[in-house]
């Protein structure tokens, strides 16, 4: 038997750590002196805490290393598996947090011009002279009328295949919205989550990018909270809102948002999936991405659990003639990229346009449903 200093430094645990671990559960001693209280601990006992200290050098929760720990006694493959979904969990959360700072960083050096890329790269900023133009700040005293207004058109399809349509869409003044729902409840969560993005008041062509981000922010976890008690349900969710001259963007999950500006396409998000994860790790070539069985596999979603997932957030300035499209993966995991950058330019309105992606999708099988939104920034 070790004492617990010699256990300690055995395991390269603090004695602190110990006594913690030992009231939680995951460690608890060998033998305890009825007398002194003093803790003894078996050799035995070192894997485990080894295994517990390896968890925590990850930042794994204390919850899911009791989880690990668990499965690790009776499935050593499990225990790996599960490792290795928190770590994309991280890889995806740090990814998100990249794209917000480089975010921020680009609307804070200065306006640049945007690269021609089908990346997923955030737009750069446009000239100070199209954002003063967008919100209205012009020379001839129309000041706070904006000159530009969003022109948007919605379709749904449930596609080829699925019995229910368990996706929704929303393209307003200033908000547009899109939900792909999972489980027996799918379309009652994608539709409960879109209402609650409704409830977010349109914002003052001045309103700070910061406060739009909160508001939006916020939107989202009412949205997860609206989601909760659906059984075994879920939803992705991306929503932006518009100013007038910029397009502040929430994303959890693998719907996506999209720009078509001068004839160059940029995909706006990133997909919260196991796939993509392994992507940014570097584990996977993205041409490989879209064959894997498990492309779909979530790491983020509304669900309802007990916190809500932190959003992908991002402020985009917008020009005159841009044109945006946020869809479900029933689009956009089965049309390639080039054939849907050629029907958003294919010089027809938003009605027209988003017939065509629909159409796209049914030409491929439509396998499942469909939502898109397409939207315009024309003069008012």
């Amino acid at each position: 038997m070790l004492t617990i200093g010699d256990f300690a430094r055995a395991s390269r645990l603090s004695a602190k750590a110990l006594r913690r671990y030992d009231e939680l559960g995951l460690l608890p001693p060998a033998r305890v002196d009825p007398f002194t209280g003093y803790r003894y601990y078996a050799e035995e006992q070192l894997e485990r805490a080894r295994l517990i200290a390896w968890l925590r050098g990850i930042g794994m929760p204390l919850a899911e290393v009791g989880r690990v720990c668990a499965l690790y006694a009776s499935d050593a493959s499990g225990a790996a598996r599960a490792i290795r979904g928190y770590w994309a969990r991280v890889e995806s959360e740090t990814a998100a947090r990249r794209d917000l700072a480089a975010s921020l960083v680009d609307r804070l050096k200065g306006p640049t011009e945007m690269t021609d890329e089908t990346t997923d790269e955030t737009a750069d900023a446009a000239t100070d002279e199209t954002a003063d133009a967008a919100t209205g700040g012009t020379a001839d005293g129309t000041a706070g009328r904006p000159a530009f207004v969003l022109r948007t058109a919605v379709r749904l399809d449930r596609g080829l295949v699925r019995a229910a349509q368990q996706d929704a869409a929303h393209a307003g003044p200033h908000l547009l919205a899109v939900a792909d729902g999972y489980g027996p409840e799918g379309g009652r969560a994608a539709l409960a989550a879109v209402g609650a993005l409704e409830a977010v008041p349109p914002p003052a062509p001045s309103a700070r990018a910061g406060d739009v981000l909160n508001a939006l922010e916020d939107a989202v976890r009412a949205a997860d909270g609206a989601v909760s008690g659906l059984a075994e349900s879920g939803t992705t969710l991306t929503a932006a809102v518009w100013t007038g001259g910029r397009l502040a963007l929430a994303h959890v999950g693998d719907s996506r948002a999209y720009l078509l500006r001068d004839g160059a396409f940029v995909r706006l998000t990133r997909d919260h999936t196991v796939v993509q994860a392994l992507v940014d790790a570097g584990e996977l070539d993205p041409a490989e991405a879209a064959d894997r069985p498990d492309r779909a596999l979530l790491l983020k979603a509304l669900d309802g659990g007990e916190s809500a997932p932190e959003p992908e957030l991002g402020v985009h300035e917008t020009r005159p003639g841009d044109r945006y499209l946020l869809c479900t993966d029933g689009l956009s995991a089965v049309a390639p990229a080039d054939d849907i950058r050629r029907a958003l330019a294919a010089g027809v309105g938003p009605d027209e346009a988003a017939e065509a992606l629909v159409a796209l999708a049914r030409e491929r099988g439509g396998p499942d449903n469909v939502a898109c939104v397409v939207a315009d920034v024309v003069p008012a």
